[in-house]
């Protein structure tokens, strides 16, 4: 009983993305002698952080990906009953009816899905799969969760939440971590070789195709003729990279994209960017759009998420069927009437429901009384 009760993370492909940083911003604040989490994770992940995982009593455990279903699901059915879980918290939205299935077959009593996301018309191969496997989302699982009510009546019914058995659990960060801080902001410009007044444009998501990067290279470049001396910089990693660089160099705008790769210190980036611009063709709640918006910056989103996103007054929402020289109007003329105090605004964000040093409190209640139920 003086054990921390140990808990399966279904994670998927680790891959350096918004699920992986929501869950272990979770993981470092909860309290870890009631609670430790093991990450269930493909074995083709590619930017697991084992070290500080393992440095916090957590364990990586590596399967087949699903799309060996027959091996993913005896691989996983395994090691569920080889370390006597009671609880799993399946992270990869509509696929959490294979990996819920494999913890019913190892008789895992509570079985958590999780919803991260939703969906989008426009990517049509993805969109097969999603819509085919959602109307079974709940076979398989005892407890639903999703991090918006936009993403839990997309993945779970809206007659289910409804019925308020769909928990919202916020993509909580810690909220000083990314306050806004001057100083932080001069030295990033300096190490970055930008200079203080140069506008800068910022972006922080993998490169596929959710994150709509060719769109917003076009909403840059509209932005680029009106001033010469403005910067985007893109942060992360991903399958479509080569081809957005390609975008830029034939927009001949090479020199006025910074390409940033992954990066640990995402929280100090934000501090020297002046606007963020996020036009996803779809999110869950995107974390990125949290942290921009407690970073004090001003924060331009595809009004196909949620408007549960914005936290701050000058967090805009802009139709994709808008063409990227009218978001590039929205957001210069934004820009120039509105001199943001950054210091004031992200000390206003701070106090918001995304803090997580309160949202783990209501994290371990729920884990608890799971656990009290068994």
């Amino acid at each position: 009983m003086n054990e921390p009760i140990r808990i399966a993370q279904v994670i998927g492909k680790w891959i350096g993305g918004g699920v992986e940083s929501v869950v272990m911003n979770y993981y470092r604040n909860i309290d870890k002698d009631k609670f430790q989490f093991d990450f269930i994770c493909d074995e083709d992940s590619t930017s697991i952080p084992y070290e500080e995982i393992e440095a916090l009593g957590g364990k990586v455990i590596l399967i087949p990906p699903y799309q060996k279903l027959l091996k993913y699901h005896r691989e996983l059915k395994n090691v569920l009953i080889k370390n006597n879980y009671q609880i799993v918290h399946s992270h990869i939205n509509t696929l959490s009816l294979f990996s819920l299935c494999a913890a019913k077959s190892a008789k895992i009593p509570v079985r958590i899905a999780h919803s991260h996301s939703t969906t989008n018309k426009k990517e049509k191969k993805k969109n097969l799969l999603k819509q085919a496997l959602r109307p079974f989302s709940k076979v398989f699982a005892t407890h639903y969760i999703c991090c918006s009510e936009f993403a839990g009546k997309w993945l779970f019914g809206e007659k289910e939440y409804k019925k308020g058995t769909v928990y919202i659990l916020n993509n909580a960060i810690d909220v000083e971590k990314f306050t806004y801080n001057e100083n932080t902001r001069k030295n990033i410009r300096d190490n970055l070789d930008i200079k203080q007044d140069t506008l800068v444009i910022g972006h922080i998501g993998r490169f596929v195709e959710q994150k709509n990067h060719i769109f917003l290279i076009d909403i840059f470049s509209e932005i680029h003729k009106k001033y010469k001396d403005s910067i985007l910089i893109l942060v992360g990693q991903g399958p479509l990279e080569e081809l957005i660089k390609k975008k830029v160099t034939d927009l001949n705008l090479q020199n006025s994209v910074k390409f940033l790769g992954q990066r640990s210190d995402v929280n100090e980036l934000y501090q020297a960017f002046d606007i963020f611009v996020l036009p996803s063709l779809y999110e869950g709640l995107p974390v990125v759009g949290v942290e921009a918006q407690i970073s004090g910056l001003p924060c331009f989103l595809s009004s196909d998420m949620t408007r549960e996103t914005k936290i701050i007054e000058q967090t805009k929402f802009i139709d994709l069927d808008k063409k990227p020289v009218e978001w590039a109007e929205i957001i210069i003329t934004d820009f120039k009437n509105n001199k943001n105090d950054r210091i004031s605004i992200s000390s206003i964000a701070q106090n918001s429901r995304f803090n997580i040093k309160s949202e783990v409190q209501k994290l371990e209640k729920y884990y608890k009384v799971l656990y009290e139920e068994i």
